[in-house]
């Protein structure tokens, strides 16, 4: 019943369980390549988010608008204040987005902070 594993084991077959492993089987000039470039420390206060300084859509703004640093929000009262002027899938794209930007935080039970 071993067959085939005794058999790649004697092909030189390695353990892979988890990336780590199969970093360490890659040549180092692969490895070196891959490597990303070390970026000098930031020494501008404030986020480290991607998105620092961006401009918000006009969707963003009105969704932020509605949400407090100190009272959590609901996913279905954002979607009852805002359905008059964005559609669903338009609230969904603007919290992803925000979250994404660390402008806002998601809570358990579909519950949304703005960030402080």
């Amino acid at each position: 019943m071993s067959w085939g594993p005794n058999t790649l084991i004697k092909q030189g077959a390695a353990l892979v369980a988890t990336w780590e492993d199969v970093w360490e089987e890659l040549p180092a000039d692969t490895r070196l390549a891959l490597t990303p470039v070390e970026q000098p420390a930031s020494t501008e206060p404030g986020s480290a988010s991607l998105f620092q300084g961006a401009e918000l859509s006009p969707q963003e703004k009105r969704v932020l608008g509605l949400l407090k640093s100190d009272e959590s929000t609901h996913l279905d009262q954002l979607v009852e204040r805002l359905c008059a002027h964005l559609s669903s899938s338009e609230i969904f794209a603007a919290l992803f987005e925000l979250e994404l930007s660390g402008r806002v935080k998601a809570l358990p039970g579909k519950y949304y902070v703005r960030a402080m």
